[in-house]
């Protein structure tokens, strides 16, 4: 595949606004680019099919699959992107995109469009030279940045358990890094209702506030019990980040709400985890007056991973070959479409490394074009090494 074409791939990607909906368009774009191979063949050993997901009106999951094999290799990016923002804080339009002194800028050029369109070109490279190595599964996935559900959703639909290896490609400093573990998050929500009085006479009332901060000083003390040190990942972390409630100044309040985040390492389940709150919970209403209750928000179990694994030194050996580097593996702190493909029945590794910057989720978003034209020749040497051609 030549540079033009990779590169018109990528700004069509980019131009299509996918802002937590939207990423049919992108996935029926992608299908088409793989639609010729479908209908024409390759070989007899190389079949190409396409399936789209739907997880609902617009929003579409893509999962191709090129040669065969008992081994498959995955490869997994995500459609959607975040909002751009004020329009202001652009020097051009985000869903414009526009080539300036060798990067390309536009929201998702880092997160993570690149990296999806670099593997979907370096796949159309073995499909156009008829040099397929073994049997390898794109996965596009919606919602990664709002929840990772598309990628709960083709997991629970068996679609990745065929795996034996799976590479998404967000961004890696420059693919100057391997992120072989991260950790998992755990949001949720508590609802405190009581009983409304005036507060010259609160012995009539119950407080609901009171006891929502009896829950938060709780649960803070019970989760920092969990005290494992994870040696790449360091503790699990909790956090209350909102808190709500009251209706006026001189009224018991009635009701109270707060929501809290935690980060969890592959020490410590996320069950673990909902038994910690559902316990305290329970605990608090055998109490006379109180009434909580716990919403979880589409929680992510933590990312296992070998920073040794035969996986990542394929990984670093062909970065070497290819950029002049040896790829660094890190842990990352944040949840990917990693910590669902986890729950898949196969037990393979997953390790993230892709083409990108640090301007992610940042106005000007942007990517280096010879960081994109290097990944695809990083992917399809990869996926040769890894079928061992």
């Amino acid at each position: 595949m030549d540079q033009a074409h990779a590169e018109e791939i990528l700004k069509k990607v980019i131009a299509i606004p996918t802002v937590n909906d939207n990423e049919k368009e992108v996935a029926d774009y992608l299908a088409s680019l793989f639609a010729p191979y479908e209908d024409q063949g390759v070989t007899e050993d190389q079949g190409v099919t396409i399936e789209e997901l739907a997880y609902s009106p617009g929003r579409s999951n893509l999962i191709v699959t090129i040669g065969e094999g008992e081994t498959t290799l995955g490869f997994s990016g995500h459609q959607d992107v975040v909002d751009p923002g004020d329009p202001a804080d652009w020097d051009t339009d985000p869903f414009v995109p526009t080539i300036k002194e060798g990067r390309l800028i536009g929201r998702g050029a880092s997160d993570m469009k690149s990296g999806l369109a670099a593997v979907v070109c370096a796949m159309l490279a073995m499909l156009e030279e008829k040099k397929v190595p073994g049997k390898i599964k794109l996965i596009a996935t919606v919602g990664e940045e709002s929840g990772e559900y598309g990628a709960a959703q083709v997991t629970d639909a068996g679609l990745a358990d065929d795996l034996s290896a799976l590479v998404i490609a967000e961004p890696t400093d420059g693919m100057r890094q391997i992120c072989y573990t991260s950790k998992g998050v755990v949001d949720y929500h508590v609802t405190s209702k009581g009983i409304a009085a005036h507060s010259s006479r609160p012995h009539e009332g119950e407080d609901a506030i009171a006891h929502l901060l009896e829950f938060a000083n709780e649960v803070q003390a019970r989760l920092a019990r969990l005290d494992k040190k994870d040696p790449v990942l360091g503790k699990l972390t909790s956090l209350i980040t909102l808190i709500k409630g009251g209706e006026q100044i001189n009224s018991v309040p009635s009701q109270a709400e707060l929501s809290g985040n935690i980060r969890t390492i592959p020490g410590y389940t996320n069950q673990v985890i909902f038994d910690v709150i559902d316990g305290l919970i329970a605990e608090l209403n055998a109490k006379p007056g109180y009434q909580l209750s716990v919403d979880y928000i589409y929680p992510e179990e933590p990312m296992p991973g070998d920073a040794h694994s035969p996986l990542v030194q394929l990984l670093q050996k062909v970065g070497l070959e290819v950029f002049g580097h040896t790829l660094t593996p890190v842990g990352g702190t944040g949840a990917s479409d990693g910590s669902e493909f986890v729950r898949a029945k196969g037990d393979y590794p997953i390790v993230m490394v892709g083409p990108g910057s640090d301007s992610q989720h940042q106005p000007n978003e942007w990517v280096s074009l010879a960081a994109y034209h290097q990944a695809i020749a990083f992917y399809q040497q990869f996926a040769n090494e890894f079928f061992g051609k």
